[in-house]
C-alpha cells in the first residue's frame, strides 16, 4: 500500500464518518420534530400510526404532519449504512480495489433485493 492508497483510504474513512454523522443528527433531528408534533396534537406515541407512503410523503411534511416527520427520520436511519457502503465502494474503486468493490455492489444489490421483496410482500 502506498502513501496515496492511505492519503486516499484516510479521506475516505473521513468523507464516511462526516456523512455518518450528518445523516445521525439529521435523523434525530426529524425524529425530534416528528415527536414534537405528535405531543402537541395530542397524539400518544403508544397509539400506533399510519404504514409508510412513499408517495405521500411530501405532503405530509409540508403539512407538518407528524407521521411524515417520523417516517422520514426512519428511513435516513435506513440509508446511512447504505451510504456508507456506496462511499466506501466508490474509494475502493478509485484505490483499484476490485474484489471490494464486488462486496460492496453485493451488499448494495442484496439490500436492494430486499427492498424490493419488503414492497412486494407489503402491497
Amino acid at each position: 500500500m502506498g502513501k496515496d492508497d492511505r492519503r486516499g483510504t484516510f479521506e475516505a474513512e473521513r468523507l464516511i464518518g462526516r456523512l455518518l454523522i450528518t445523516l445521525t443528527y439529521v435523523a434525530v433531528a426529524l425524529l425530534l420534530v416528528g415527536v414534537v408534533l405528535m405531543l402537541g396534537a395530542g397524539i400518544s406515541p403508544l397509539a400506533g400510526g399510519p404504514g409508510l407512503d412513499l408517495g405521500s410523503l411530501g405532503a405530509e411534511i409540508l403539512a407538518l404532519d407528524p407521521a411524515g416527520f417520523l417516517w422520514l427520520g426512519l428511513l435516513v436511519v435506513i440509508i446511512a449504512p447504505i451510504g456508507r457502503v456506496v462511499v466506501a465502494g466508490v474509494a475502493y474503486g478509485r484505490n483499484g480495489d476490485r474484489l471490494m468493490v464486488g462486496v460492496a455492489a453485493g451488499i448494495v444489490s442484496i439490500v436492494g433485493i430486499g427492498i424490493v421483496i419488503a414492497v412486494a410482500v407489503t402491497v
